[in-house]
């Protein structure tokens, strides 16, 4: 532009009169000075210029959106440590934009921008990853005034298992699972493939999981939350992807799957097991407790007949493998509590009377025949 100038023998127009010229004022004489070539160089650059802004517009606005989405389903310490980072951010920009503004001249607009913009991101980067080291030197981060009620209601994230399972609705509307409850988008993701599945059976639990998951989200404070920390495309298996964001978060798994539990409690994450509660909330029975019972089937030894109660625990009837499909009253002889639940024997009614009948009448007989001693 500068040779094309000189070339044209601009009046009061030298070498280094030009040089020291701007940019704008050398684009606008040349501009003048070939309007033609100036056009067809302008007009690309300026449809250039208007579809890159408007791709640049469009993916800021889908991040912005994405971000505003995940930024609510932040916890309180994360979005602290973002506001900090901000802040520092903020206060190194002050001291580093004008001294490089000294040095870069007229590249100083564009370079002051991109040294705030890594400022701010190198800021709020340090800030998320030291939040937890911080935690250990300052315990006092990790405090609050209500900090016995935060521990108390810690999050609780469910697994597919016990989504479909269904029990846990009930359980939730009872009010005896407090806080935030997180269904992981891979979760979801899951029961959408269960759901999805040409097996009859798996298609009918994954319908039913997902039936489930729009009844609690109505009702209850469910939060369908992406994990960052969680690669969804990742091919591990999904007990694995829960206990890692468990363990992110610090927040208890809710589930009924026994080797998951296993799992978690080695990772040191807190399970909350639907069937120990259910195990724990059945009645107590002790012996020699009267109940009546329906027999529906025989029982591995000879002679015994079985028998469920309404939460489903076990009765094995001795004497009663004639009597299936037949309403008896039985007696508790005793509990035997495995790791699957608990078991309880009992014997007919009607025998264990003529068995206590029979034991209180040797008891008499040998009463009545024991020789007294003679006195002195």
């Amino acid at each position: 532009m500068t040779q094309d100038l000189l070339a044209m023998n601009q009046p009061g127009l030298g070498e280094k009169e030009l040089m020291n010229m701007s940019f704008l004022e050398r684009w606008l004489q040349w501009h003048s000075a070939k309007p033609v070539a100036a056009i067809l160089i302008t007009v690309p650059l300026i449809l250039m210029g208007i579809l890159g802004g408007i791709m640049i517009a469009s993916i800021t606005f889908r991040n912005l959106v994405n971000f505003s989405a995940r930024f609510e389903n932040m916890d309180v310490v994360d979005k602290l440590a973002m506001f900090v980072g901000l802040a520092i951010g903020l206060l190194l920009s002050v001291v580093f934009v004008p001294i490089i503004a000294s040095q870069a001249g007229d590249a100083y607009p564009f370079l002051g921008i991109v040294v705030f913009v890594a400022v701010m991101y190198a800021s709020v980067w340090i800030a998320m990853n030291i939040k937890d080291e911080l935690k250990a030197y300052f315990p006092g981060l990790a405090r609050s005034k209500d900090m016995g009620v935060q521990e108390f209601q810690k999050p609780k994230i469910l697994d597919t298992n016990v989504i479909i399972d269904g029990r846990i609705a009930d359980i939730c509307r009872t009010g005896f699972i407090e806080g935030t409850i997180y269904i992981p988008s891979f979760v979801l993701e899951e029961l959408r493939h269960i759901a999805d599945s040409p097996d009859f059976l798996r298609r009918a639990r994954g319908r039913r999981g997902l039936d489930i998951l729009n009844q609690m989200q109505k009702e209850l404070n469910l939060v369908i939350k992406e994990f960052e920390s969680v690669d969804p495309s990742d091919e591990k298996e999904v007990d694995e992807k829960l206990v890692k964001a468990a363990k992110d978060i610090g927040a208890s798994i809710v589930t009924n799957d026994f080797n998951l539990n296993k799992v978690a409690a080695l990772h040191g994450v807190t399970v909350l097991n639907v069937n120990e509660l259910a195990n724990a909330l059945k009645p107590v029975v002790l012996p020699g407790e009267e109940m009546t019972v329906s027999i529906i089937k025989e029982g591995k030894e000879t002679n015994q007949g079985i028998a469920y109660l309404d939460d489903g625990t076990m009765v094995v009837v001795e004497g009663a493998k004639k009597l299936i499909g037949e309403t008896v009253d039985v007696v508790v002889t005793s509990v035997l509590q495995t790791v699957a639940g608990k078991m309880i024997f009992a014997n007919l009614k009607a025998v264990q009377e003529e068995e206590d009948e029979l034991i209180d009448r040797n008891i008499r007989t040998y009463s009545s025949v024991r020789p007294r001693k003679k006195a002195k």
